[in-house]
């Protein structure tokens, strides 16, 4: 039986239905801070099969990052462990007008290396140096990385920085000083709770009052002039409820919702 020519308001109809997801596909650049590792996988994988837009993640210490896009790195969203590095960004045009949100909040926690150490009360009495010994205290930078600024922060309104500060050991970022506590090269450890979570080697003894250190927010933005449909499309799926669910799972607290 021959076939029915295709009208040409079908035609149309065709050639955009085959051409329109590989025309829109875009790659997604960004960087993040390193304690997102674990949701950040979850989801690239939801926002790829959702959009067809390729997500390139970047994870390492806030402060790094935000260099490297000071220097032209090419990111199109910075998502940062702390308020200060985006305020930095931000004061020097490198964020998109309108695209700043505060997307989480996490607490900071002491751990011990191996699944049964024992819980402290951590407060002014702790005797964290007496519980160090010989050993280090596994920290993040703690004048660039936010994990490390916070964790300073708490020890010093605790009264206890003094005590430890030549006994800290600091790492690039956050996940590679809970690298050294599960390996055992330091036998505590201060970390992101999210951190602690993803890692079986560690048991989290204590978490440090929530009063003792600048709340831990966590806000994301498009960097000043990549703000196209994609990033768009990203900034938007870290708000919905896959992403949602894949931030609290790794125990994120997620904001503005």
């Amino acid at each position: 039986m021959p076939r029915t020519p295709l009208s040409a308001a079908a035609l149309l109809a065709l050639v955009v239905a085959t051409t329109a997801s590989p025309a829109r596909a875009q790659t997604v650049t960004v960087f993040a801070a390193a304690s997102l590792t674990n949701a950040l996988a979850e989801i690239e994988a939801g926002f790829e099969e959702e959009t067809g837009h390729d997500l390139v993640v970047s994870l390492a210490g806030s402060s790094a990052l935000a260099r490297q896009i000071q220097q032209g790195a090419p990111a199109d969203v910075f998502v940062s462990a702390s308020p200060d590095w985006m305020d930095v960004l931000e004061a020097e045009g490198l964020i998109e007008p309108g695209t700043r949100v505060d997307l989480l909040g996490n607490a900071i926690v002491l751990v011990a290396h191996g699944r049964d150490g024992e819980p402290v009360e951590i407060g002014p009495g702790l005797d964290l140096a007496g519980m160090l010994g010989d050993g280090r205290l596994a920290m993040a930078l703690v004048e660039a990385v936010p994990a490390g600024i916070y964790g300073k922060a708490a020890l010093e309104s605790l009264g206890l920085w003094a005590s430890v500060e030549p006994l800290v050991a600091q790492a690039d970022n956050v996940r590679a000083a809970l690298a050294l506590v599960a390996a055992g090269e330091a036998p505590y450890g201060i970390v992101y709770a999210t951190d602690a979570a993803a890692e079986d080697d560690v048991t989290v003894i204590g978490t440090f009052p929530s009063d003792s250190h600048p709340p831990i927010v966590y806000p994301a933005a498009a960097i000043a002039g990549r703000d196209g449909a994609a990033t768009a499309d990203f900034l938007a799926y870290l708000r919905t409820p896959p992403a949602r669910e894949a931030f609290e799972r790794q125990g994120f607290v997620v904001l503005g919702e």
